[in-house]
């Protein structure tokens, strides 16, 4: 009797119709999950008789109950317990360590002397990757991987680069092409002019050039050398282009290692000073960030404003000029009035009053610039005198090219930052 009076269990809507199906078919999808782990445990299995790879990695600290270094047993790999220093008073090690600091000082500067071309390509890769370090750890704020932070800086930069430079180089063959079509009417309307029939009629100023281009066509030398100068600015178009790509290589590896690079420079430190080299290091690699970042937006917006004041004002080759206004606005301090002088003497084949208005509203730009647009782009980089930044490009300028203009207030300000707080309060302690 119990059994008929015990209530029978309602039916959801729907699930007699479908009672079967659903059971299978959720009886799977836990199967399938299954071996997909199951597949994706064996391929992450490591191969049988793989090992890791050899990495070169700084020894661990350890401290005793007074703050100094000890040496475990656990700690030693085969090569035993660290014996006592020898004096420093000692004649022998007096003389090894002269002998050895004047011959490593000689290799040195053979080395230097010898791979210029690749310090200053190593230079410039760790500056890229100075001025792109604060993006990534910027975009690593926002929950982005640093090797995705650093793919999608690098990937911006160099679609950035090529971009400009493929639409700049069609705009470039346009108008040398037109300066080349150009040239024989040019050459055409001076010599028909009255100035060059005066000159030739007093100095055969017509028979003078036509014997000297005979001679210099004659001239082997003189042949083998414009082969020679067409060979030798292809050479060095391939080395630009071999040095942009190695530059660009050792970017990626310094922005990658550069967390890496950074512990590896401070455990070289004295324990006891690492505290204050690490916090002057980075307060010296992140201004060097900031500058570089800082000074691109105040190239762009430089170049910008030239471009667009050129072609309302109707001045020839403005794309070209707008990219040579870019280059040299990277200059500090300089680079935007030598920009203007090269603008102002393009202007003038347009005509004197062209010039004139350009000159004004682009020195009024200027201005504009340093007091409102580059202090609160700059606001977070580098502090610098305005007499030690001229003295330091023009330093700068003079020992590496373009590039020593570039990085030569960074410097400057990190030599300030440490005679500021390294050498002037040990001075103010005696």
């Amino acid at each position: 009797m119990k059994d008929h009076m015990e209530p029978r269990p309602v039916d959801e809507p729907g699930s007699s119709a479908v009672s079967g199906p659903s059971e299978g078919t959720s009886a799977t999808v836990p199967v399938r999950t299954g071996r997909l782990a199951a597949i994706s445990r064996r391929l992450l299995r490591p191969i049988p008789g793989a090992r890791d790879r050899l990495r070169f990695e700084m020894p661990p600290e350890t401290e005793s109950e007074e703050g100094t270094k000890v040496f475990r047993p656990e700690d030693d790999h085969g090569f035993g317990a660290p014996g006592p220093r020898m004096s420093s008073q000692h004649p022998v090690y007096v003389g090894f360590m002269g002998t050895a600091g004047v011959g490593i000082a000689l290799a040195v500067f053979y080395i230097a002397s010898n791979t210029t071309q690749l310090i200053l390509w190593i230079v410039a890769a760790l500056f890229i990757a100075l001025g792109l370090d604060p993006v990534v750890r910027w975009l690593e704020s926002r929950k982005v991987p640093r090797p995705a932070g650093i793919l999608i800086s690098v990937s911006a930069l160099v679609l950035a680069v090529a971009g400009f430079f493929a639409t700049l180089i069609p705009t470039i063959v346009e108008q040398v092409s037109e300066i080349v079509r150009q040239a024989p009417e040019w050459i055409r309307g001076f010599l028909d002019s009255d100035f060059f029939r005066n000159a030739d009629s007093q100095f055969g100023v017509r028979d003078r050039i036509t014997t000297e281009l005979d001679k210099f066509v004659k001239d082997p030398e003189a042949m083998g050398g414009i082969f020679g100068g067409v060979v030798g600015f292809g050479s060095t178009v391939a080395n630009g282009l071999f040095g942009s790509l190695i530059v660009l290589v050792l970017s990626l590896y310094f922005l990658a290692a550069l967390p890496s690079m950074k512990k590896w420079a401070y455990r070289l430190a004295p324990r006891s000073r690492r505290p204050r080299v690490e916090a002057l290091s980075e307060a010296i690699t992140d201004s060097v960030g900031n500058y570089v970042i800082g000074q691109v937006c105040v190239a762009l917006l430089n170049a910008i404003f030239a471009f667009i004041l050129m072609t309302i004002l109707g001045i020839p080759f403005s794309v070209l000029l707008a990219f040579v206004v870019a280059l040299l606005a990277f200059i500090p301090l300089v680079g935007g009035m030598i920009a203007a002088v090269v603008v102002i003497l393009v202007a003038l084949t347009a005509g004197w009053q062209t010039a004139v208005v350009y000159a004004i509203a682009y020195f009024a730009y200027l201005q504009f610039e340093a007091y409102f647009i580059s202090p609160r782009i700059m606001q977070r980089a580098v502090a610098v005198p305005g007499a030690v930044a001229v003295i330091s490009v023009i330093a700068g300028g003079s020992l590496l090219g373009v590039l020593g203009a570039l990085i030569a207030i960074p410097t400057a300000a990190a030599i300030m930052l440490l005679m500021k707080e390294v050498f002037i309060v040990r001075q103010d302690r005696h």
